[in-house]
């Protein structure tokens, strides 16, 4: 993690938070929480420690933890056996989920030195909503009464995963903010996934590779400049906020303030020169080190009548430790394929090729031995005089697919028999290392198809053998351990009972 570490700005500068409304004023009540839009995780993402006040305390209910979509990352809450708290403070440095940012996790400390943890926080209308967990619901409501000072933290592993969130946050914005500048392609919505995965936004169209390398070098200019990011906050007025853009699809464009947000605070974010969108989430006071790459495909989604694509992107630590495992994997299949890391594209292309021309010898030696195996069978039928001349073949074959070797010795019986006898052959195949849990593949051939349904449901109910057929061929799989002098002896009474 330390050269994660490395990266992080010291301070906020003093000028990124700006007020603009001239009647707006950051609340000093101790006993009123400030409302979400001028918290001091907002105010101050690099803040780690705050000294606050606890407003109210109660007991959550499980209601309270929605699910979640595949993908989203977020706390998990505490078990059903372990009550969980609602806890309002004065101001706060954790989180609460909004913007497209999941939540953050933190710790609140209280006066008696106990060490509370944060697994999550959510906006509630306008407030700031702590889900604290607590071995004892009682404990834990006599702990966090209201009135009492507290300090409210993110620890070291709280932090890191809130600069990530940031890092990826301010990147999509420039992003989102890049595409629709140059290429008038809107961003849908977007999705902070789990680290270390790559977050994406979903876009109105695809993208060709030189598009994607295009905004990728237009937003590392700006990076590389160095380009300032601000907030400027205002008092929401009673006015209609603005209908959200809406496509000629008909999907709408996501940047609207969202219907149940009752804070009565307007959030802008804002990188200089690049971009205005209103967002809830904390952001990064500079675009320095947040070095983008952009995984140079598109996924397509169809969704009934409209189509999308999601186009992935990485920054800031989760950058760095994709390319740190990236490059783990290059040096590893170096050192497996003998080869120096550059050679690597070019080694793999040619085991690929040795491989399909070994798949092909072994298909051509397959062929040829199944041909023998007929031969063998087709030789013994004709020097038999039984009316039904019948057959059981086993083998030992670790293939991935042994049932079709089977076929091909079918086939190629069926080529070299003029047909004038009738036969049931039955063939099966076990692995060498065979446990309880094993398959092994049977297929009945026979000259009419009478021969071949009576065999296989005689199979279904000696040696519980689940399958079927049509026509002249009729193939199942038993499970277990086959053993030549027990298996092979049903097989055996099988076929003399066809036979008869």
């Amino acid at each position: 993690m330390a050269a994660v570490i490395t990266l992080y700005p010291i301070v906020t500068p003093p000028s990124y938070h700006r007020i603009v409304s001239p009647t707006l004023k950051i609340p000093t009540d101790t006993r009123r929480p400030i409302p979400v839009g001028l918290l001091a995780c907002q105010r101050d993402p690099l803040l780690r420690e705050l000294e606050t006040s606890i407003i109210s305390c109660t007991i959550s209910q499980p209601a309270s933890f929605p699910s979640v979509k595949k993908g989203k990352k977020v706390s998990t809450p505490a078990s059903a056996d372990q009550p969980t708290l609602e806890v309002i403070l004065h101001d706060t440095v954790i989180f609460p989920e909004g913007g497209g940012q999941p939540s953050d996790t933190g710790i609140i400390k209280t006066a008696d030195g106990r060490t509370w943890t944060v697994t999550q926080a959510k906006r509630h209308g306008g407030h700031a909503v702590h889900y604290v967990r607590a071995d004892q619901a009682e404990d834990g409501l006599a702990s966090l009464t209201p009135g009492t000072n507290v300090t409210v933290s993110l620890g070291e592993l709280d932090f890191d995963r809130r600069y990530d969130h940031m890092s990826m946050h301010t990147s999509q914005h420039l992003l989102s903010a890049v595409l629709e500048n140059r290429l008038d392609i809107h961003t849908l919505s977007w999705s902070l996934t789990a680290a270390p995965a790559p977050s994406y936004v979903e876009l109105a169209r695809s993208m060709t590779t030189e598009e994607i390398l295009a905004i990728q070098s237009e937003a590392n200019k700006l990076v590389f400049e160095g380009r300032k990011v601000h907030v400027e906050v205002q008092e929401m007025d009673d006015k209609p906020q603005p209908a959200v853009p809406v496509l000629e699809s008909g999907r709408a464009v996501g940047k609207g303030v969202p219907t149940d947000y009752t804070g009565g605070i307007m959030r802008t974010v804002i990188i200089d020169g690049v971009d205005r969108s209103p967002c809830c989430g904390t952001h990064l006071p500079t675009l320095h080190n947040l070095q983008l790459f952009i995984i140079p495909q598109t996924e397509t989604l169809s969704r009934s009548a409209t189509t999308s694509a999601r186009l992935y992107f990485l920054a800031g630590p989760r950058l760095i430790t994709y390319l740190t495992s990236t490059h783990s994997q290059l040096t590893a299949a170096a050192a497996t394929l003998s080869c120096g890391a550059p050679q690597v594209p070019d080694r793999i292309g040619q085991v690929v090729d040795e491989r399909k021309r070994a798949e092909k010898r072994i298909d051509d030696l397959e062929l040829e031995l199944a041909k023998h195996v007929a031969g063998d069978v087709w030789q013994e039928m004709k020097s038999s005089e039984a009316a039904l001349f019948v057959k059981h073949v086993h083998r030992t074959d670790d293939s991935v697919n042994p049932l079709g070797f089977l076929s091909a010795i079918t086939t190629a019986f069926a080529n070299i028999n003029p047909a004038e006898q009738p036969f049931v052959l039955v063939f099966s195949s076990s692995p060498s290392s065979q446990t309880s849990a094993s398959a092994s593949v049977l297929l009945v051939f026979g000259s009419d198809e009478k021969y071949v349904k009576l065999a296989g449901d005689l199979l279904k109910g000696k040696l519980n053998v689940k399958g079927g057929g049509k026509g002249t061929r009729w193939s199942g799989k038993f499970t277990g351990v086959w053993r030549e002098g027990r298996e092979d002896a049903v097989v055996s009474e099988v076929l003399q009972g066809v036979s008869m």
